[in-house]
């Protein structure tokens, strides 16, 4: 029997996916619940397993971009397991050996009448209307392009593949390399334009003297991490408590917009920007005010995993009141970050520096950290904003009073 492989649903809003790449050839044996392929959405990169086993044979390249549904591969199940392994691969092999022949034979003709007239013709070197709109957008004169379009003219291919002078070379190495960006990136990059030109973003700045969270770890940590099975107290959970305290305070940035209207929540769900391999991804903490300190670690911890390991899904990343990133971690001293939307709001993190501060009259060497709100002043107005970001600030200065009901060994669970 062949089986007919589709393009399962990866979440509601999906509609195709991108053959990130194949795990298996042309030819192979699959085993039954094998990841015979890494698939590309707009939100995640997910496995595909073989839903049988047998013999498989592919229907897309990598690369391609399939509709959800669409039939992707094609797997006979009648197929013997070969004995050793090896019987398939010259016959999946035969087809491929073939390939380079027929593709020389498809080709040779283009190229002879392509030289002949390039010189004569009246077309030679005038891009069609696409070409010319891309090259004009690369700032590309066409005379630097060679055409291969009839009549040496210069197509759409030759404008998308042509590359802007970088000068006269004077030796060294001048490679370029050109690959197409992943789904998830190119989503990534149409909703930061995005955010940039749909919301009314601006951003406020503060610094937090982060010795008192810093006494609290050097005090604690050790034995939080014996009593909670190897789990580290970081600087995420006092963010997020202090951010899920700050919401509740200053609800308009809990907030979001919906034309005309306004949508408000009574529950705080905080996105956690991570960087995986397949790049930015947005995980989400649910309900994370009613989360304690270990939960909260627990949970970013499982998160990150999955988000290192491609294991992540669309319904982890789906949905978010307001987000935190840490470009602390990369060596940031200072940024904008730019609001996840339709949030209305992101806070940033950055590195921590001992600075020299005053401190009641006195000059005194601190760890301190820059934070950075940015927020849609369509919905968030300064009041709220600069609120928000001070409530933020003392509730890290004061963390047993503001955020462990001046019990810091209960609020640890120790």
């Amino acid at each position: 029997m062949i089986l007919e492989m589709k393009v399962p649903s990866p979440g509601e809003s999906i509609k195709e996916v991108e053959i990130a790449t194949w795990l298996v050839k042309d030819g192979d044996y699959v085993e039954k619940d094998q990841a015979i392929a890494e698939v590309d959405s707009d939100k995640a990169t997910l496995e595909l397993p073989a839903e049988m086993s047998g013999v498989i044979t592919l229907k897309a390249e990598e690369g391609d971009t399939v509709a959800v549904g669409a039939v992707v591969c094609l797997i006979d199940t009648d197929a013997a397991k070969p004995a050793g392994g090896a019987s398939e691969a010259p016959a999946a092999e035969a087809p491929k050996a073939e390939a380079p022949k027929a593709e020389v034979k498809a080709e040779a003709p283009k190229a002879a009448p392509a030289q002949a007239p390039a010189a004569t013709s009246y077309a030679a070197g005038t891009p069609s209307p696409a070409a010319r709109k891309i090259l004009d957008e690369k700032n590309i004169a066409p005379a630097t392009v060679s055409g291969t379009g009839k009549g040496g003219r210069i197509t759409k291919d030759d404008a998308v593949n042509a590359v802007p002078s970088m000068g006269t070379p004077t030796g060294g190495s001048r490679g370029t390399e050109r690959t197409k960006l992943s789904m998830l990136r190119r989503k990534v990059a149409e909703r930061l334009v995005s955010a940039k030109n749909e919301t009314a973003m601006l951003t406020t700045f503060n610094e937090v003297n982060m010795t008192p969270i810093n006494q609290i770890r050097n005090e604690y940590k050790d034995a939080f991490k014996a009593k909670h099975g190897g789990l580290g107290l970081g600087f995420m959970s006092f963010f997020t408590k202090a951010v899920t305290r700050a919401l509740q305070l200053y609800p308009d940035v809990n907030s979001m917009m919906d034309g005309d209207y306004k949508i408000a929540y009574d529950f705080a769900d905080i996105s956690i920007a991570v960087s995986g391999p397949k790049g930015l991804m947005v995980p989400v903490v649910r309900n994370a005010e009613l989360l304690t300190f270990r939960g909260i670690e627990a949970e970013i911890k499982r998160l990150a995993l999955r988000a290192r390991d491609g294991q992540i899904t669309v319904d982890d990343m789906t949905g978010g009141t307001f987000t935190i990133t840490n470009g602390g971690v990369f060596g940031s001293m200072l940024s904008t970050p730019i609001i996840n939307p339709p949030q209305s709001g992101i806070l940033g993190m950055h590195n921590i520096i001992e600075r020299p501060i005053a401190v009641n009259g006195k000059v005194e060497i601190h760890p301190m950290m820059y934070v950075a709100l940015s927020y849609d002043h369509r919905i968030i107005d300064g009041r709220e904003s600069v609120g928000f970001l001070v409530a933020v600030k003392e509730a890290l200065e004061n963390p047993v009073e503001l955020l462990m009901n001046g019990d810091a060994k209960r609020a640890l669970e120790l």
